[in-house]
C-alpha cells in the first residue's frame, strides 16, 4: 500500500512538473491563433519564428551570453572551490566564503540592481560599461560562479586527496599534478557545473531586465514582453525551441557523464585486478613439507 502511494505521488509530481510543457510543445503545432482552441496540426508559426529577426537575434545574444557565462563560472567557481576547500585557513576566509555564497541567497532583484547602480556608476567615471551584452554576462557569471563553485566544492571535498600526494611524491609539479590527476577526477563535476550555470543564464529574466540595453534583448525577456500583450502561438513555438535545445544539452552532458563513469569504474576494477595479480606473484612460495628421515 505504501509502495503505491509513494509511487502515486511520484506520478503526480513528475506530472505536476511536466504536463505544463508537454502542453506547450502540443500547442507550438496549433495552426489556430487561439492557443485554447485545437485548429489542426501545421508548422507555419516555426516559419514565422526563422523570418522574426528580432527573435533570431535575441536567441543567437542569449546563446553567446549562455556559453560565455557557463565558462566563465566554471572557471572562477574551480578557484574559488579550490581555495575553500585546500586552504582551511588564510586571511579573510571567512569573508571570502560568504562572498562566494552571497548570491545564492540574496534575491536575483537586489542583486540585478546593485549590479544596475555600480554599472551605472562606472559608465558616469569612466565611460565603460554600455549596458548590453557585456553587463548581461558580468551579471550572469556573478550568479554562476556561485553555483558551479557549490557543485565543484562538494566533488572537491569527497576526492581522495593522497593520490595528489603520491604524484607529487613520484616528481610531479603542482601544475602537472592538477593536469593529470586532480582534472580528470573532477570533470564530471566541471561538466555539471557548466550545464547548470548555461542552463541558468540561457532562462535568466530578473538580472538581464535590469542589465540590458537598447539592441540587447535575450530571448526570456522577448517571450515575456509577447506574453504581456496576450497570448500568441509564436510564443509556444519559441518556448518549445528553447526546452528543445536546453534538453539536448542536458541529455548530451548526461550521457557523457555516465559513460566517463562506467569508464571510470572499468579502469579502476582493472587497476585493482592487476593489482592483485601482482600480489599473488610476489608471494613466496610456502616451504615444500620436510621429508621423514630414512632408516
Amino acid at each position: 500500500m505504501n509502495s503505491r502511494l509513494g509511487k502515486a505521488w511520484l506520478a503526480a509530481g513528475y506530472a505536476f512538473l511536466y504536463l505544463p510543457i508537454v502542453t506547450l510543445v502540443v500547442f507550438s503545432f496549433n495552426d489556430s491563433r487561439m492557443v485554447t482552441l485545437w485548429g489542426g496540426f501545421t508548422l507555419k508559426w516555426y516559419g514565422v519564428i526563422a523570418n522574426d529577426t528580432e527573435v533570431v537575434d535575441a536567441f543567437l545574444l542569449s546563446l553567446k551570453v549562455a556559453l560565455m557565462t557557463a565558462t566563465a563560472s566554471v572557471l572562477l567557481g574551480t578557484l574559488a572551490a579550490f581555495a575553500l576547500v585546500r586552504y582551511k585557513s588564510f586571511f579573510g576566509r571567512t569573508a571570502f566564503a560568504a562572498h562566494v555564497n552571497a548570491p545564492l541567497v540574496v534575491p536575483e532583484v537586489i542583486t540585478g540592481l546593485s549590479l544596475l547602480l555600480f554599472f551605472v556608476m562606472c559608465e558616469r567615471m569612466f565611460g565603460f560599461p554600455e549596458r548590453g551584452m557585456f553587463t548581461i554576462w558580468a551579471g550572469h557569471t556573478s550568479v554562476g560562479m556561485a553555483y558551479a563553485a557549490v557543485v565543484i566544492q562538494s566533488r572537491l571535498l569527497e576526492m581522495d586527496k593522497s593520490l595528489e600526494e603520491a604524484a607529487m611524491d613520484l616528481g610531479c609539479r603542482p601544475f602537472q599534478v592538477f593536469y593529470l590527476v586532480t582534472l580528470p577526477m573532477i570533470a564530471q563535476a566541471l561538466v555539471s557545473a557548466w550545464l547548470l550555470t548555461f542552463t541558468i543564464s540561457l532562462d535568466d529574466v530578473v538580472a538581464t531586465a535590469f542589465l540590458s540595453g537598447p539592441g540587447s534583448t535575450t530571448l526570456p525577456i522577448v517571450i515575456l514582453s509577447r506574453a504581456r500583450l496576450g497570448l500568441n502561438p509564436t510564443v509556444n513555438a519559441i518556448a518549445t525551441i528553447t526546452v528543445a535545445v536546453v534538453s539536448i544539452g542536458v541529455l548530451a552532458g548526461s550521457l557523457w557523464l555516465s559513460r566517463q563513469e562506467r569508464r571510470r569504474a572499468a579502469e579502476q576494477a582493472a587497476a585493482y585486478r592487476e593489482g592483485m595479480q601482482q600480489v599473488e606473484q610476489q608471494r613466496p612460495l610456502a616451504p615444500a613439507a620436510a621429508r621423514p628421515s630414512g632408516a
